[in-house]
């Protein structure tokens, strides 16, 4: 596969550094991931949160907890960190690539003052998140070029062990997620050669992603990819949500992704499938096991361990918006606004803040 972008670069090294992140996970990083896992399940309270694509992350990891029946709360880092009172006691996972974001340098203090506590999940040992954590968690990733590729499903990984919903050890999933991600890695180029030959890559068209459970993550940064690296507008919500209204929008030449559970709800989202390319959208599939007629794209995964789909079924979504950048023209490894690390709260231009006479 040629990398002519450095996207698309970052994409074809990610199966590597996912298996870099599980041997971490299983090796150096074993006793920090146990005693994050202690910790939690002493915990009262735990509350998952991260920003942009750590939020994602946070997302898959949010969905293996509540199916290892130890329900946690999902929020938002700029939310949490100002629209939220932290009960004492509680653990709040934050999961951030550098561990230098505005909002996770600010919800440090703010779980210190509350009596909190934080297991860090970072890429960046020098960071302020895995210098002050409780416990930290990090993650020997090489940080991307500019779109959170590899550092997000590592983070991904990373966030997800602290809760295997069947074998309740990460070492014990282990094997068949490497057995995964290596199979996972020879279809690069066959999902390459689908997006290549498939007409539901168009420039202008608006595009709808919809999924269930942890993949919902994967559905949510599959909008981001599209905003970060195409440089255009995407919408992003549960196939559940979808169908409570959104379905109105439906018209000829929509572009929608769709993700297929390994077993839950399998027969009603193709159904949901068929009847999109009835009403005249084109429809990408990706999923294992999947009829091979299901879709205009249809993209079969590799047998995953179950719950355990979402640390590969990104990886198309991925290659489509690299490709679909090139074929619009637009440069998908430089951002126009937004900063790599986002270190204040203020406008989109990193102007500087005016502030009132009185503000505090």
């Amino acid at each position: 596969m040629t990398a002519s972008t450095r996207f698309l670069q970052d994409i074809v090294r990610q199966p590597a550094e996912m298996l870099r992140a599980i041997d971490y996970l299983t090796g150096p990083g074993q006793d920090a991931l146990e005693e994050a896992r202690a910790l939690i399940r002493s915990a009262g309270h735990v509350i998952i949160s991260g920003i942009g694509a750590s939020w994602h992350a946070a997302l898959r990891a949010g969905a293996l907890f509540n199916l290892a029946q130890h329900p946690v709360f999902l929020q938002e880092a700029g939310e949490l960190l100002h629209f939220t009172s932290i009960p004492r006691g509680a653990v709040i996972v934050a999961i951030s690539r550098t561990g230098r974001s505005i909002e996770i340098v600010k919800l440090l203090a703010k779980a210190v003052a509350s009596g909190a506590s934080i297991i860090g999940i970072t890429n960046c040992a020098d960071s302020p998140l895995a210098k002050e954590s409780a416990v930290a968690i990090v993650v020997p990733t090489k940080l991307d070029h500019a779109i959170s590729v590899a550092t997000y499903s590592t983070l991904a990984i990373a966030a997800s062990a602290l809760a295997d919903p069947l074998r309740g050890s990460f070492a014990s999933s282990a094997n068949s997620l490497v057995r995964t991600v290596r199979e996972s890695e020879q279809q690069l180029e066959v999902w390459q050669r689908q997006l290549d030959q498939s007409s539901w890559l168009a420039a202008g068209e608006p595009y709808y992603f919809l999924a269930r459970g942890g993949s919902l993550g994967n559905c949510y940064e599959a909008r981001l990819l599209w905003e970060e690296g195409i440089k255009m507008p995407a919408t992003a919500m549960s196939t559940s949500n979808f169908r409570h209204g959104p379905q109105e929008i439906v018209r000829q030449g929509m572009r929608f992704c769709l993700w297929i559970d390994q077993v839950q709800m399998r027969d009603q989202d193709l159904a949901v499938a068929n009847d999109l390319q009835e009403l005249g959208a084109s429809v990408m599939l990706i999923g294992e096991r999947l009829p091979q007629n299901a879709g205009d794209v249809v993209c079969q995964l590799p047998a995953s361990p179950l719950y355990w789909q979402s640390v590969v079924d990104v990886l198309p979504i991925q290659l489509a918006a690299e490709r679909l950048s090139r074929m619009s023209g637009v440069d998908c490894d430089s951002f126009r606004i937004c900063s790599y690390i986002v270190e204040d709260e203020s406008g989109l231009l990193h102007k500087q803040a005016e502030v009132a006479p009185n503000a505090d």
